[in-house]
């Protein structure tokens, strides 16, 4: 058996696919693979292990429906046309649960750098603007007994959750179709409207999976529904906000700041205006960019790999109506 890999994974994902018998193709060029690249490469596999943001749509799923398996090296799964391949019954495996605390401390950075303006104060001292000390320049904001809101209370979002309430006493509010029992029980946290969540929220987190209900869901009239000294997070995906719109509001004083593990596009260009305001902190998607993060999903998606392979329920499917 074959698996196709579009980029180098850990060691320990590719250890265990070897160890089961597995021939690997790797993609190792720093470039992603044009549409029609992954299609060829695949055609001389039986299994594909995508890490990064391929599409894997419905041309891609019939010129390759012959694949037993997809394995994603993520959570998301937006990039995948579901439906298309469940009507073929390919399996689409994803890496849940094991990102969970690296991408809630992502978010927890990006709330404390916003705050104290940390990116854009760094960048003074390479221009040599670490000059005459003023009393009333350069001021943060405290988040100290602020109310945290969560749109999106997932397994994330409790664990950013746990830390604000927990380093902060920060009061937490969120947004979901149901309620999160154990962050009311273990928070006091409390299930709001979203125009609440908007009314009521000093930082506003978004720790959600992009659907079509949520694409652009975050957009200027939802800004102007926020407080004027709200800091606005997004450590989820980039689609979810409208950056034209975050950008305006930021630079009209609708909301005080921002925090991004995810833009849109990516990657962000370098002289987009986010980048040069003192309130806006913006990472390069790394929310899961630990050592031993990373690690883990590689072996999570080596397992779905070889589950696949050998004709068996992927440990983490996204579509199990393939097996109905």
């Amino acid at each position: 058996m074959k698996v196709f890999i579009t980029r180098k994974i850990p060691d320990l994902g590719l250890k265990y696919l070897m160890d089961a018998g597995i021939s690997i193709s790797e993609w190792t060029t720093k470039r992603d693979l044009s549409p029609q690249e992954l299609i060829e490469h695949c055609q001389n596999a039986d299994a594909l292990l995508s890490a990064g943001n391929n599409r894997i749509d419905k041309t891609f799923l019939k010129a390759a429906a012959h694949l037993k398996v997809i394995s994603l090296h993520s959570v998301g799964y937006d990039n995948v046309d579901i439906d298309a391949a469940t009507e073929l019954k390919i399996p689409i495996g994803n890496t849940p649960g094991v990102l969970s605390n690296a991408t809630a401390d992502t978010a927890f950075l990006l709330i404390l750098a916003t705050s104290r303006k940390a990116f854009y104060m760094h960048k003074t001292i390479q221009k040599g603007g670490w000059g005459f000390f003023e009393p009333t320049a350069n001021l943060g904001i405290e988040i100290h007994g602020r109310t945290l809101g969560i749109f999106g209370l997932g397994k994330i979002g409790f664990e950013l959750a746990k830390r604000c309430a927990y380093a902060f006493d920060m009061k937490i509010i969120y947004y979901n179709r149901g309620h999160h029992i154990d962050a009311e029980r273990e928070l006091g946290a409390t299930r709001v409207s979203f125009s609440e969540l908007l009314e009521n929220s000093d930082v506003l987190s978004v720790n959600t999976g992009l659907t079509p209900e949520t694409k652009g869901k975050f957009n200027k009239e939802v800004f102007e529904c926020m407080k004027r000294n709200a800091i606005f997070i997004n450590a989820a995906r980039g689609a979810i906000h409208n950056e034209d719109d975050l950008t305006e509001a930021l630079q009209k004083g609708l909301i005080w700041g921002a925090g991004l593990d995810v833009t849109n596009p990516e990657p962000m260009r370098p002289d987009h205006p986010l980048l040069s305001m003192p309130n806006v902190s913006v990472l390069p998607h790394i929310g899961s960019a630990t050592e031993e993060t990373r690690a883990a999903m590689s072996l999570i998606a080596a397992k779905n790999t070889v589950a696949g392979l050998r004709g068996e329920r992927l440990p983490f499917v996204v579509n199990p109506e393939v097996y109905a």
